[in-house]
């Protein structure tokens, strides 16, 4: 199930994208909505919308970098050396589909705090 259409995406863009990439866009969207309802299906459908979107054009790219990948909080470059250093903010990588720190907030999952037991179920007090 998708939660956002090409035409969602692209208004969202700086730029406008060409056939092909209009299908890979197609194509991320089926698999962002697959995360999603993996993740958190219970979500409200226009915070899923969002998340969709943002997901496909970090992984397609904005079109205004200028070098810099979408989603980097560190980096750096050298000029004669040949050097880039990036890091990813959430774990993800350039090119792929991952949620931010705001996109599990928007999905209704972040910044919780407790714990949990897989075995909690399993363990029953017998009286």
């Amino acid at each position: 199930m998708t939660y956002a259409s090409v035409q969602d995406v692209q208004a969202r863009m700086a730029r406008t994208m060409d056939s092909d990439e209009q299908a890979l866009c197609s194509t991320l969207l089926e698999d962002a909505g697959v995360m999603i309802d993996a993740y958190a299906a219970s979500a409200e459908t226009d915070a899923k919308k969002i998340v969709s979107c943002r997901m496909v054009i970090r992984a397609l790219g904005d079109g205004q970098s200028s070098g810099v990948p979408m989603g980097a909080t560190q980096g750096s470059m050298s000029a004669l050396g040949y050097s880039q250093s990036w890091t990813i903010s959430s774990g993800g990588s350039v090119g792929e589909l991952y949620f931010t720190k705001a996109d599990r907030q928007l999905l209704g999952k972040g910044n919780r705090i407790g714990a949990y037991s897989p075995v909690q179920g399993l363990v029953e007090v017998s009286t």
